[in-house]
């Protein structure tokens, strides 16, 4: 896993607003502190989220970006992407790989934070198909796509040089390989995702399940007790 101080920009690519400060908020946070220039590209507004029947389509879309941007300006980061591709209807195809390669030779990341596409059975929350379907086409656009200029040609016309990414970390990936201990910055982590408030029915029981998650992962992965920790599956991608 490539450290903060070999890192100068990194890419987060999710399926929904929210995700990220799931699974990945306290690694936010600790990277930017560092002074690592962080991007969010969401697939989606979100807008099939929530459960609120009076709330329209387009309102939930609009409340969920604000939501979003307030929780990503609290870890550190504030350049975001939104591609408004359909919620619940992610599909990896054409379209979807060259909007995310469109935003990869944009940024151009040492790293490619993305969801698994592979599902993980003892976490079935996490595999989500916009989920599976966001890593997939983020992977696809890692390799070959944002690195080949002969894919997309319309990028190359738009300006946009080919990249390609030293690393994916893969989040909710069945198999952890590393993980960062955000123990110092967990309450940042938690301020973020109640940023999310159109999505928690239960902000307490929220808190105490993710916090269980953590110090889980932080044990099974080596550190002391009393740390928390959020895991990726780190695949070499240059």
């Amino acid at each position: 896993m490539l450290q903060p101080t070999e890192i100068d920009r990194l890419l987060v690519v999710m399926a929904h607003p929210d995700d990220v400060d799931f699974g990945s908020a306290g690694t936010m946070a600790t990277l930017t502190a560092l002074g690592v220039h962080v991007t969010y590209c969401l697939v989606t507004d979100g807008d099939a989220g929530g459960s609120d029947r009076s709330i329209t389509r387009t309102e939930m879309a609009s409340m969920r970006r604000k939501e979003q941007t307030a929780a990503a300006a609290v870890v550190g980061v504030h350049d975001l992407v939104f591609l408004g591709h359909p919620d619940g209807r992610v599909v990896a195809d054409l379209a979807l790989r060259r909007d995310i390669s469109r935003v990869i030779r944009q940024v151009r990341p040492q790293v490619v934070l993305c969801q698994s596409p592979d599902r993980n059975l003892d976490r079935i929350f996490a595999s989500h198909p916009d989920h599976l379907a966001a890593g997939e086409a983020a992977l696809c656009a890692v390799y070959p796509d944002s690195r080949n200029p002969f894919a997309f040609p319309e990028l190359l016309e738009e300006g946009h040089e080919p990249w390609s990414v030293g690393e994916v970390w893969l989040s909710a990936h069945p198999a952890i390989t590393d993980v960062v201990d955000v123990t110092e910055h967990i309450e940042r982590k938690f301020e973020a995702l109640l940023c999310h408030a159109s999505q928690h029915v239960d902000p307490a029981g929220m808190q105490v399940r993710v916090r269980e998650w953590m110090a889980a992962t932080a044990t099974a992965n080596g550190l002391p007790a009393g740390r928390y920790a959020e895991g990726y599956r780190v695949v070499r991608a240059g």
